[in-house]
């Protein structure tokens, strides 16, 4: 395991997952470890250029624009940000491979060859020591998204998108053992920021 692991955060809208990623920054923070954060679509210059497009709520790309920006975005960030911090700073990402996949492909219905071929292309070899992916069910989702201020282009779908968002993303942590699950409907956020920081200790121990 390495010194510097790499976390991602996954989860449909208003589930938790900006929560989650503050409670690991808050506790890294506490303990004096070297970490550096990003957000997809988002992170290097020119990625955050990308995101205003990807989530302009008035934009009209269609469903195969957005995959191309977004898959831009995450090359940018492979090259400006990840191979510079890579196993000297634990690196925390807001999004990654695995919303592309459950967006893209369960969500919107892309080919899932065609994205991985894609995905394998730009990351290459890279791969994430830990997701933490947060779900929430339709009347927390829709109570949280009508307190937001800003709303961007995905936080306008209907829910039975988000619904097959979410199923994709439960399908895709049944297959990787790197996976953990933050339910934000049963516990409190104390509750799960005790279970996320036990695991980020064991996995920073090792």
């Amino acid at each position: 395991m390495s010194k510097y692991p790499v976390i991602i955060f996954e989860g449909i809208e208003a589930s938790g997952k900006t929560t989650n990623i503050q409670i690991v920054s808050k506790y890294l923070k506490k303990i004096k470890k070297k970490f550096i954060k990003f957000r997809e679509p988002g992170g290097s210059s020119y990625s955050e250029i990308i995101r205003k497009f990807v989530l302009n709520r008035k934009s009209k790309l269609n469903f195969k624009t957005d995959l191309l920006l977004i898959l831009a975005s995450r090359s940018e960030n492979i090259d400006k940000i990840i191979k510079k911090n890579f196993n000297k700073k634990i690196i925390l990402i807001d999004r990654f491979v695995d919303s592309t996949l459950a967006y893209q492909h369960y969500g919107m219905g892309i080919n899932l060859n065609l994205i991985n071929q894609m995905n394998k292309f730009i990351i290459e070899n890279f791969k994430a020591n830990l997701t933490i992916l947060s779900v929430v069910n339709k009347k927390n989702m829709k109570k949280r998204l009508n307190m937001r201020k800003y709303i961007n282009k995905y936080d306008k779908f209907n829910y039975s998108f988000y619904n097959k968002v979410q199923k994709g993303f439960l399908k895709i942590s049944k297959k990787n053992k790197n996976y953990i699950i933050i339910d934000s409907n049963k516990k409190s956020i104390k509750e799960n920021s005790a279970i996320i920081i036990k695991k980020i200790e064991k996995l920073i121990s090792k």
